[in-house]
C-alpha cells in the first residue's frame, strides 16, 4: 500500500545524491523509493521557477500491509522521520509529500 506520494526537487546544477539524505527503508517493512523523472509533471513551481530548471523525482513511500493493519496509524511518525531526512538535505532542495493511502496493483 502506497503511504506518501510527492516530489523532490532540486536545481540541476546542484550535485546532490539523494541516497545521501533518504533512507531506502525506515523500517523492515516501509521502502522509500525515489525515481528521477524524465521531465516534472508540472511547469512552474509555485514560486515561479521553471521546472525545467529542476532534477525532479517522484517519492514514494509503501509497507505490505496484513487486512488488520491501519495504514494510516503510521503517518504521523512515517511524516516526521521523512521530515526530518528532507530537513538535512542541502539548501536548494525542495519536497511535497502528502498522504496516500492507496493500494498497489
Amino acid at each position: 500500500m502506497k503511504l506518501l506520494q510527492g516530489y523532490v526537487w532540486h536545481p540541476r546544477e546542484l550535485d546532490v545524491d539523494l541516497a545521501d539524505y533518504l533512507p531506502r527503508r525506515l523500517d523492515p517493512d516501509i521502502h522509500v523509493l525515489f525515481d528521477p523523472l524524465p521531465a516534472a509533471p508540472f511547469t512552474f513551481f509555485d514560486d515561479g521557477t521553471l521546472a525545467a530548471t529542476q532534477r525532479v523525482y517522484q517519492l514514494t513511500v509503501m509497507r505490505y500491509v496484513g487486512p488488520d493493519e491501519d495504514p494510516a496509524a503510521l503517518l504521523p511518525w512515517l511524516s516526521e522521520t521523512l521530515q526530518a531526512a528532507l530537513e538535512r538535505s542541502p539548501e536548494g532542495v525542495g519536497w511535497q509529500v502528502m498522504a496516500d493511502l492507496r493500494e498497489l496493483g
